[in-house]
């Protein structure tokens, strides 16, 4: 007797009936059938809910309604044969893409060879056909990934007449700065507007915040080293002149803690606790507003995309500026489309890759990358370079036939360094006979580079009216909650993009 099938089947039927009585999320892996390689940026679709894999090839799908046996699960990315299979098929983590072979007849889309710079031009003339610049309100998923590292660190003093503000104590409050420092936000909720940057409000849902906060603490320890320093060595009434170069100002001696803020002349104390006032309710005005900055966020996003009129990522209304190459033909499932590269012809920032739908020229993706700094500033050996910028976007057709963002990435770099001379003097008025009282000096070199990464998935759109748009009230009074480590269990229910390696395994050093 062959037990084999009817215990498979079983199995199967348990694990779906399982998954039944959750009905509420599928995660796996999609994985190159030939290459055995994770498919980062696959598109996985049940019924009207999406999902899109990261950049492991892993994706975790939430749905709301019961899932039958009958529903198809699809999967499908670009050059791939689309799988399409009955949810109950699925037994295991892994999700098998068949590269699809592409042949010559199956290219031939039409019965003219466009040039690369004919199939922009029909691009750009079919703009205003393929986006809608229509008021809508997208359902959407938003993880903001910053990097710090410190590649220089240096004080070099030259000259101190306070015995203790030497060169050992100046090395260990260098030590004790981080050299690296990580930091995640991530946010669910809904985005009302159009494309046009002034024109959008947001209800936040949910969001959370990963970071170590022993991070801040330092900073906080830095500050009352020094006050503690001060507070026995500086005699009552003295002010500091600051000097690096020619540039100098002045700080009182019981604020020396705003050095590390900004250059405020704190001779005047009305203006200091000013100052100060101002910082603290700006700090509690952005937790209580949090959504209010996250849909700042959001709303330069769209207004930056290819597709708008005046955006930096110009590679499609600027092509004067670019040479275009056609390179090939691929397939995203049945539909063929047509692979563009591009190049900077002079001064433009950009290289990289569009993907076009061949029947109405619509783009569906762009990597891009640049090829020189966007930006660059140096003067007194204060420098900042903007060394990195690139980015995909996936774009895809919805119910009422024009294109929107599905998926959006980007990873922007900048380097700032400051190497320059620095004098701390203590003076005071009152004591008689002598103005200078100490003096710090000495060479700083520091080196900062800072990376921000954006991704966005946008689950779900509707097209909505004026009259909604005008009668829908912000209230983006929640705040993001705190995780010293990834807790998966807190966007139970909610649709999120999977995280990578990195976060899922990100602890604080002293988790809460």
């Amino acid at each position: 007797m062959n037990t084999k099938l009817p215990l498979l089947a079983f199995f199967t039927f348990l694990i779906f009936n399982l998954f039944s009585v959750n009905a509420q999320s599928l995660s796996a892996i999609v994985i190159d059938s030939v290459s055995q390689q994770p498919i980062p940026f696959a598109s996985v679709q049940l019924k009207d809910k999406w999902a899109i894999t990261n950049e492991e090839g892993s994706f975790n799908l939430i749905f709301n309604e019961t899932v039958k046996e009958s529903d198809s699960l699809i999967v499908s990315s670009m050059g791939y044969e689309t799988l399409t299979k009955p949810i109950s098929e699925f037994t295991t983590s892994k999700i098998l893409l068949v590269p699809k072979a592409i042949e010559l007849r199956e290219v031939i889309v039409s019965n003219k060879n466009y040039t690369a710079d004919e199939i922009m031009d029909f691009v750009e003339d079919n703009l205003n056909m393929n986006y809608s610049n229509d008021l809508s309100k997208k359902r959407l998923f938003h993880r903001t990934s910053n990097f710090d590292r410190w590649t220089k660190s240096d004080f070099k003093v030259k000259k101190s007449s306070i015995d203790v503000l030497n060169q050992q104590f100046i090395d260990s409050i260098i030590y004790t700065v981080p050299k690296n420092d990580s930091y995640y936000s991530e946010i669910v909720g809904d985005l009302y507007g159009n494309h046009d940057e002034e024109l959008q409000k947001f209800n936040l849902l949910k969001a959370s915040k990963l970071y170590d906060k022993n991070t801040e603490f330092d900073y906080e320890k830095i500050e009352e080293r020094l006050n503690d320093i001060l507070i026995k060595n500086v005699k009552p009434g003295s002010y500091f002149k600051i000097k690096s170069g020619l540039l100098s100002f002045k700080i009182d001696s019981d604020e020396v803690s705003s050095l590390f803020e900004e250059d405020v002349d704190s001779t005047d104390v009305a203006a200091v606790n000013k100052e100060l006032e101002e910082k603290k309710k700006s700090k509690e005005e952005q937790q209580k507003n949090y959504g209010n900055w996250k849909r700042n966020q959001l709303a330069k996003i769209f207004s930056g995309l290819p597709t708008q009129e005046d955006s930096k990522l110009n590679f499609i209304n600027k092509q004067r500026k670019y040479n275009y190459i056609l390179q090939e033909f691929t397939f995203l499932g049945d539909n063929p489309v047509y692979v563009i590269s591009f190049k900077p012809d002079g001064s433009a920032d950009f290289e990289g890759t569009l993907y076009f739908t061949a029947d109405d020229f619509a783009i569906i993706q762009v990597d891009y990358s640049n090829v020189k700094p966007t930006s660059k500033f140096s003067l007194l050996g204060i420098s900042t370079n903007n060394y990195l910028s690139k980015g995909k976007i996936i774009y895809n057709k919805g119910k009422d036939g024009y294109y929107g963002v599905r998926y959006f990435e980007s990873e922007n770099g900048m380097r700032v360094g400051v190497r320059r001379p620095l004098k701390i003097i203590e003076k005071n008025k009152i004591v008689k006979g002598r103005n200078k009282q100490n003096e710090l000096s000495g060479n700083m070199d520091f080196v900062i580079i800072s990376v921000e990464k954006n991704e966005m998935i946008v689950f779900e759109t509707e097209n909505i009216s004026q009259a909604t748009f005008d009668s829908f009230k912000e209230n983006n009074t929640i705040s993001p909650t705190y995780m010293p480590k990834y807790d998966p269990t807190f966007w139970e229910g909610y649709a999120i993009m999977e995280p990578n390696t990195a976060i899922k395994e990100f602890t604080a050093t002293s988790a809460e």
